[in-house]
């Protein structure tokens, strides 16, 4: 069985949302889409809860969040216990994100990086371990409860 990927984004996030989805077909992955299905002006609090809760659900799920900038959908999606998303604009974020602080959902800002480089940073995201370590012991003091 393949590894499941929900995603969820806004209406400008839509576009790249679908593109992602498509291409993680193309690689193999399940996807489960949250939404939206349009460019129709939504909430993008409608759609990143669905997704943290997914990923809070199921451990070891990663997630996939988009909006205009990622800054509104990553605030939503941390607001649920568990979930360590992470806005991503370069690659590098992306591994770090991952090996560094154990992220579980990569938030990307639609309006402010190419269809490319958001390819590049899921692929990275979603092959990179987290180390462990030294930095076990610093993601183990995020949670509030």
């Amino acid at each position: 069985m393949s590894q499941l990927i929900p995603i969820g984004a806004d209406h400008a996030g839509f576009k790249l949302k679908e593109k992602l989805k498509a291409y993680l077909l193309e690689k193999g992955y399940e996807v489960k889409d949250y939404g939206c299905f349009s460019e129709e002006s939504i909430d993008y609090p409608d759609f990143g809860h669905p997704v943290a809760e997914h990923v809070s659900n199921n451990p070891g799920t990663l997630g996939v969040v988009i909006c205009g900038s990622g800054n509104g959908i990553n605030m939503t999606v941390n607001k649920h216990q568990g979930i360590r998303s992470a806005l991503c604009w370069k690659n590098e974020i992306a591994q770090l994100a991952r090996e560094h602080n154990d992220a579980n959902i990569i938030a990307v800002p639609a309006r402010f990086i190419t269809e490319e480089e958001a390819i590049q940073m899921l692929d990275t995201f979603l092959n990179t371990a987290f180390e462990g370590g030294r930095h076990a012991r610093r993601v183990n003091k995020i949670a509030c409860s």
